[in-house]
């Protein structure tokens, strides 16, 4: 019984330093390496100042702003230690209730767009911390956010361009527009390198 007890402690032991601590130390020393940038979490940094994530979604409610994906995430939005859905399905009441709450706001901030609202104004996606938007979602914002700063339409159309990304590789996912890169953009803090 001891050399099985023995035995058994030495392979968990074993175990625990190969896939508990060397293999963690390998992938991130492997990331440090070959992506730097990712593997510190895709940071925007302005002066020595920490403004982001492009990763990671932002609250913004001014009208001056593009809005983001709405999170569902707890206690707070866009809390990266809490990625999760709401988990509501399409019959729930409180999910139907969230949206039309969300609907409301955006119509309150531009009572002048009558558009149809793009859905990933008023749904959160499946991790609660979604950084983009649809291309649709920033024309839909578009007009506010020019009002907002007094700024013409194509000025802040060009922005939108700016921060809209392509399918990767031509073929993976769908064109999206980084809603914190797109606000920075704005406020002349940040530009693509």
């Amino acid at each position: 019984m001891r050399i099985l007890l023995r035995q058994s402690l030495s392979l968990l032991l074993l175990l625990t330093l190969l896939t508990g601590v060397l293999y963690p130390l390998a992938c991130t020393g492997l990331a440090q390496l070959i992506f730097p940038r990712q593997a510190d979490g895709s940071l925007i940094v302005r002066d020595g100042q920490v403004l982001g994530s492009r990763l990671i979604g932002q609250s913004f409610s001014g009208p001056a702003y593009f809005w983001s994906r709405p999170s569902a995430t707890t206690p707070y939005a866009y809390a990266a230690d809490a990625s999760s859905g709401s988990n509501l399905g399409p019959t729930n009441p409180a999910l139907r209730n969230a949206i039309e709450r969300r609907i409301a706001a955006l119509q309150a901030a531009d009572p002048a767009q009558h558009g149809s609202i793009p859905v990933d104004l008023v749904t959160s996606s499946a991790s609660g911390l979604d950084p983009d938007i649809t291309p649709a979602a920033a024309q839909y914002q578009l007009a506010r956010v020019a009002q907002a700063r007094h700024l013409p339409p194509a000025t802040v159309q060009a922005m939108i361009r700016a921060s809209t990304r392509a399918r990767q590789w031509g073929v993976l996912g769908e064109p999206r527009v980084n809603v914190l890169e797109l606000n920075l953009r704005l406020d002349g803090l940040w530009s693509r390198h």
